[in-house]
């Protein structure tokens, strides 16, 4: 009896399972009872998320009037009399523009789905930008004026963050710190050191940078790309 009722009960797990392994070919093909390995790495149907803005911190993404915004600076203020609220400056995604947005102490938001992929950046082909998915080898292609300015410590091989929202690139990260080589700078003076002063230096992307004088050509540096600073020799 005892076997009979195992029997009975993986069959009824096979039945409650069969349609789920059936839903979606976007689904990993280890499924066991709707449990599954893994997910493509972009959702045709993002879901809707809700937020209090009490919650809203840097980096948050929100969904305002239909575009995706960033947050970049947040303060929640409680003045003296009247409500309280969150004063924010928040970055369009779709435009770059910023502006400064307030919204009442917990009101409900909408966060942005915004998804961040790893890709490598590759090549350039003609006027874009193509990077690469190095599990799929899918590549995605940027134009210049996606990329912008930070085509200056943009370099073949190197890793990126791509964010995606709702099926289309909306920007994308690069690393913090870069290695560069320089290509040009003026020969440094015997008795330079790194207090000594500074020079412009041209690097393998065609940026130039403020280094200091000891530095010279052929040898790489580190960079923010936060902030175009030179931060030490490689």
């Amino acid at each position: 009896m005892a076997g009979m009722a195992s029997l009975h009960l993986s069959s009824n797990l096979r039945v409650l399972c069969s349609p789920l392994l059936h839903i979606s070919k976007e689904w990993n093909s280890g499924l066991s009872c709707g449990v599954h390995s893994g997910m493509i790495r972009r959702s045709r149907f993002p879901g809707i998320f809700a937020l209090s803005s009490n919650d809203v911190r840097v980096g948050t993404n929100i969904e305002v009037d239909g575009a995706p915004w960033r947050v970049l600076e947040f303060l929640h203020v409680k003045p003296g009399k009247g409500a309280a609220f969150v004063r924010t400056k928040v970055r369009n995604y779709i435009t770059g523009n910023t502006i400064d947005k307030t919204f009442r102490a917990g009101s409900t938001l909408q966060e942005a789905n915004v998804m961040k992929e790893t890709k490598q950046y590759t090549y350039k082909d003609g006027s874009n930008y193509v990077f690469m998915d190095l599990s799929t080898y899918e590549e995605t292609r940027l134009s210049e004026s996606e990329v912008g300015d930070k085509t200056k410590w943009l370099k073949e091989g190197m890793n990126c963050n791509l964010l995606f929202w709702n099926g289309r690139v909306i920007d994308f990260e690069l690393p913090i710190t870069v290695k560069l080589t320089v290509t040009d700078v003026d020969p440094g003076v015997r008795g330079d050191t790194a207090q000594g002063g500074s020079k412009p230096a041209t690097l393998e992307t065609g940026a130039v940078v403020s280094v200091p004088l000891f530095v010279k050509r052929g040898e790489e540096i580190l960079i923010d790309t936060r902030t175009g600073q030179y931060m030490s020799r490689a």
